[in-house]
């Protein structure tokens, strides 16, 4: 009898190995043990795949993997090979998939166990194959190696600092290119200027909130304390963008954080927002007439750290929260439209929200179901969510019904980056990580 599996897509390349994965392991070794004795009476698809493992097998610079107590039958101990193979290849799925329920991005209390179900023994796997060698950990650029190694490298790619979530994502290209980024590219250490730079843009972030503070006492100010990581992730963010030919970064945001955004990323100076502070200013009402100073827009021109020029345009806000979205998208797609024929990548949208606001106002929807037609597509925006633990007077337990409050990501395949707002490192490449996805 022949078993039929999905077909392979022209390009050669199975989407996944659900088909298999999913497979109760005795259900493989049976289908395995028909490809030793007759390898014609299987399906040619997977006959392919039989070959590919006895290639790997043989050609592997450990020949008893995973097994220390081989049967001197050649053909059971090639059953109980593939058998643990398949295991160990279904332990790295489930951390690429589920990884981040169990991943520390929440910096002041434990993670809510959201049933993530990655120990060994829901793999059949247990302690004593953790010493045992898997030819699979070459599939995440580990050649093959211990179990041990296997699993220190997934727990520190996908359940450390950042849990990334794209198992959503049907676009084969997208998925190998966030797979490649999280598992050989994240660990990779960034350089003493870069570093410098982070440092200087936490400091820039820290002090502008103490000296308001200190100064302004009883002012609305709408802190960003807590969050100031934001800073040096918008200044990765412009700087990555201007390596991929960004002309104009078209910001909007609400209230927290925003005279912060305006003085060290916006480079507002600080006379201009301390004058307006005290009622002295004489206001520039282009962006933005009649309100508030943590509702007005503003624009300005700024170089990089390799020192190009790209345009940041913060767009006025006087409504409520999430209100400026469809105005910035809409500002980024007409300037496309009208001055470069539509060329989206050249103008970068980027959304800051609270978290409380993307999952409790509905805009926030509307503008991701509309964010893929071609009367309203940008080319992708960056959305930065800034997690305040609390929203207003609201526990996040009582503010939504799904995981996350990015949850709605997942309606246009968008990957989400969750990382610890602790590790500004983390931060800075994940931040870079999105502006390339974008690009």
């Amino acid at each position: 009898m022949r078993t039929r599996i999905p077909k392979f897509r022209k390009d050669n390349k199975m989407k996944d190995f659900s088909y298999i994965t999913n497979s109760h392991p005795s259900f493989i070794e049976g289908m395995y043990q028909q490809f030793l004795n007759d390898a014609n009476s299987v399906d040619p698809d997977l006959k392919k795949f039989f070959e590919g493992f006895d290639f790997a097998m043989q050609n592997g610079a450990v020949a008893s993997v995973a097994t220390t107590n081989a049967s001197a039958n050649p053909v059971a101990s090639s059953n109980a090979d593939w058998a643990n193979e398949i295991k160990v290849y279904r332990l790295i799925l489930g951390y690429r998939n589920k990884g981040h329920l169990i991943a520390t991005t929440n910096p002041i209390r434990t993670r809510k166990d959201r049933g993530a179900n990655l120990d060994l023994a829901c793999f059949e796997l247990t302690e004593a194959d953790l010493d045992k060698t898997f030819q699979v950990g070459s599939i995440i650029g580990l050649g093959a190696t211990s179990l041990k190694n296997i699993l220190a490298h997934l727990q520190q790619t996908y359940a450390s600092h950042v849990g990334i979530e794209f198992k959503y994502i049907s676009d084969q290209k997208r998925i190998d290119f966030l797979t490649n980024e999280m598992e050989n590219n994240f660990s990779n250490p960034i350089s003493l200027d870069q570093k410098k730079n982070i440092l200087e843009k936490l400091n820039q972030g820290v002090i502008f909130e103490k000296f308001l503070h200190t100064k302004y006492i009883g002012q609305k100010r709408f802190s960003l304390e807590g969050g100031e990581t934001t800073i040096a992730a918008l200044d990765a963010i412009i700087n990555t963008a201007a390596e991929f030919d960004v002309h104009e970064v078209v910001m909007g945001m609400a209230h927290r954080g925003r005279l912060n955004v305006l003085a060290n990323i916006m480079g507002k100076t600080y006379e201009q927002i301390f004058s307006e502070f005290e009622g002295t200013a004489k206001l520039d009402q282009t962006m933005g007439s009649g309100d508030v100073k943590y509702h007005m827009g503003y624009g300005s021109e700024v170089k990089t750290m390799d020192d190009k020029t790209i345009h940041l345009k913060l767009m006025p806000n006087p409504s409520h929260l999430e209100a400026v979205d469809p105005v910035v998208v809409g500002f980024a797609r007409a300037k496309a439209d009208v001055l470069d024929q539509s060329a989206f990548d050249k103008y970068l949208p980027i959304l800051i929200h609270g978290d409380a606001s993307v999952a409790g106002q509905g805009i926030v929807y509307e503008v991701l179901q509309m964010s893929n037609l071609r009367g309203y597509h940008t080319g992708g925006t960056i959305h930065f969510v800034i997690n305040n633990q609390i929203g207003f007077t609201t526990d996040f337990d009582d503010a939504r019904s799904a995981d996350y409050c990015t949850s709605v990501a997942a309606m246009v395949q968008a990957p989400v980056l969750h990382v610890n707002g602790d590790d500004a490192e983390a931060v800075v490449k994940c931040a870079e990580i999105a502006t390339r996805y974008r690009q």
